[in-house]
């Protein structure tokens, strides 16, 4: 464990100006050493640089396709490899999303993250997928998604639907990362959030804790997030959820202090970054989570489920809200009736275009089928 650094470097290291790619382990480890209320002093001048301290950014996370998926997460319990009693569904319809997305945005979400369990999208289902997508930002929200590797072409294609984030999380360290993870490379990661970035939209990225990591790992993970350019303007910090069935479900859980020291330090080394304290907030009382809120945690999914884990439910977030003077963000959105006309417009004109495709390809599938058998 390094020495922790003197107060007067550590106001250094943690300047609330400062937006750095080139953190090395040995300033991160030394963050995480030092004093708790020393870090999460830090912590907050950082966050109150860039942020309302008491606002947070609220998403509502949806499963459209659960289930089956080929990749061998040790964490997860939509994985093909474990038994978990999680039965596999097929892609939702493009209604019943809508639906979903509307409820979210009249209950105060303000962005509407959409998750399938596929290692990348099929063509078939990414056609669905993008329609979905015009469709949810006519309603006025933030739109994220998270499907699994995608290339330069459909992250293109998914920015043109309008995708404002893609969510592609490192999940641990380098180093650590083969004992939790075997079908798929760091650097496929990596890749993964280098075309979303090429494509122009922004970047949801970010790891979980309590699989076993060591407190090295932490802070190598952090590093990683660190170097990106620029940094992910969404870092979610997810508490692992032991489900029955997973390799995992037996890990030691990890303490919670060590758990808001992460925050802490996501928040110092991302200073612009909205922090989300995201899946395990189930399993956490509400002091747990006040402390992640003062480290720099300013985001959160709401709702009564985190994909196939359970979430706190919407009643709990509004009570703990109202006893620490929280308040939802609110970002800037076209509500006026001629804006939002145009963006329902604009939607409608996409899927009747998707709709005239799909009729034009049927008939044509119809028309070779009655000529093979003529």
């Amino acid at each position: 464990m390094p020495t922790a650094v003197l107060p007067s470097d550590t106001q250094t290291l943690a300047a609330a100006d400062a937006l750095r790619h080139d953190w090395t382990l040995e300033e991160i480890q030394a963050l995480f050493a030092l004093p708790f209320n020393d870090l999460l002093f830090q912590a907050q001048r950082v966050h109150r640089a860039h942020f309302d301290p008491n606002a947070v950014q609220v998403s509502t996370l949806l499963s459209i396709k659960t289930g089956a998926c080929p990749e061998d997460c040790k964490y997860c319990p939509q994985s093909g490899h474990y038994n978990t009693g999680l039965g596999r569904e097929k892609l939702l319809e493009v209604e019943k999303v809508v639906e979903q997305a509307r409820a979210a945005r009249d209950a105060g979400a303000s962005r509407f993250c959409m998750g399938a369990a596929w290692k990348s999208p099929r063509e078939r289902d990414l056609e669905v997928v993008l329609e979905m997508v015009r469709r949810v930002k006519a309603l006025g929200l933030e739109t994220c998604m998270t499907l699994g590797m995608v290339d330069g072409d459909q992250a293109g294609r998914l920015a043109a639907a309008g995708l404002d984030y893609y969510n592609h999380n490192l999940d641990t360290s380098p180093e650590y990362y083969g004992e939790i993870i075997t079908t798929r490379s760091y650097a496929d990661r990596l890749a993964t959030l280098g075309h979303v970035r090429e494509a122009g939209m922004k970047v949801c990225a970010g790891g979980i804790l309590g699989m076993g990591e060591a407190p090295r790992d932490r802070a190598a993970l952090l590093q990683q997030l660190a170097r990106l350019e620029p940094h992910p303007e969404s870092v979610p910090i997810n508490m692992l959820v032991k489900v029955p069935g997973t390799p995992l479900e037996d890990v030691e859980d990890l303490d919670p202090i060590a758990f808001i020291r992460a925050i802490a330090v996501a928040r110092i080394l991302m200073p612009k970054s909205h922090v989300r304290l995201s899946a395990g907030r189930e399993q956490m009382d509400d002091a747990t989570q006040a402390l992640a809120f003062l480290a720099g945690a300013n985001s959160i999914f709401y709702g009564d489920q985190l994909l196939t884990t359970a979430n706190p439910q919407a009643e709990r977030d509004r009570a703990l809200f109202e006893r620490l003077g929280l308040h939802p963000e609110h970002r800037e959105t076209c509500t006026d009736d001629a804006g939002m006309q145009a963006r329902v417009e604009q939607a409608l004109e996409a899927d009747l275009a998707a709709q005239g495709a799909r009729e034009q390809a049927s008939l044509a599938d119809a028309l070779a089928v009655d000529a093979s058998g003529r």
